[in-house]
């Protein structure tokens, strides 16, 4: 067998295992931005019964910079992990799961992606942001230090999270700093302030813009959906995934509540 043939035949064989490997099937499963016309809707709520778990509430004493952190005097920082009012699930994610094709992404709203430190709180606590670049802006006063700790939350489908960091560093001074986030196995990413242990937030970062954050009152809608049939998943950190299939058709609404309890 000649040098060349065997170097083709090698080349060959490499080439189809990058194509079945994970980066490979990764990159054949890349969301494709089509024209979606007569879109339908998907809506409901996110809720939670039953009696809230123990640790839903964590009360943080505040040892650094309590003129700037201490809001209330009262030397401790309530952190919400379980946020629940009138039965809305506030602080959790709805999303398509695998959807393959859709519309377009949209600009975001005022200054694009961005991750707020202010009052020594990550503004807001939730929110659905595209990979890619994310401005990182201290708000506080040049006396606060802070040090914002990203990481990607692997497994979380599974209920076995293995955090991965993807950015950590220090920020002394008020002002903006630009990173580019990018999740290489999950969507679901934590943040927490390696300065101040009582500040905590959550976001995800999806492939594609059929993901939202649940008002208030735990409702939401997904809009401009292709007719087909889906897996819709509910996320909250603290109680994880939640999954149902529907059917949307085209201008139709359909409809997907979740309701999460202390007993899952």
């Amino acid at each position: 067998m000649s040098m060349f043939r065997r170097s083709g035949q090698l080349l060959a064989a490499l080439s189809l295992l990058l194509a079945f490997s994970p980066a490979g099937l990764a990159a054949k499963k890349q969301y494709q931005e089509i024209e979606v016309t007569d879109g339908g809707n998907i809506s409901g709520r996110v809720t939670f019964t039953g009696e809230l778990p123990v640790d839903a509430i964590d009360r943080i004493a505040i040892t650094k910079n309590p003129d700037v952190c201490d809001e209330d005097g009262s030397g401790y920082r309530e952190v919400v992990w379980v946020d629940v009012k009138d039965g809305a699930l506030r602080g959790s994610f709805v999303f398509i799961d695998k959807i393959a094709s859709g519309k377009q992404w949209g600009e975001p709203q005022g200054e694009g992606y961005l991750v707020l430190q202010e009052g020594c709180r990550f503004r807001p606590w939730a929110q659905v942001v595209r990979p890619g670049k994310i401005t990182i802006r201290h708000s506080d006063p040049d006396s606060v230090l802070h040090n914002i700790n990203t990481r990607e939350m692997i497994g979380v489908e599974k209920g076995r999270v293995v955090k991965r960091t993807m950015f950590n560093f220090g920020q002394p001074d008020p002002g903006d700093i630009i990173k580019k986030l990018k999740p290489r196995r999950s969507p679901f990413i934590s943040l927490n302030c390696e300065a101040h242990n009582f500040m905590f937030g959550f976001m995800m970062a999806p492939g594609h813009p059929y993901a939202v954050v649940v008002g208030e009152d735990g409702s939401y809608s997904i809009d401009g959906v292709p007719s087909g049939d889906y897996t819709v998943k509910a996320w909250h950190p603290r109680f994880g995934i939640q999954k149902t299939k529907i059917s949307v058709s085209a201008g139709a609404t359909a409809s997907a509540d979740f309701m999460f309890s202390d007993s899952e």
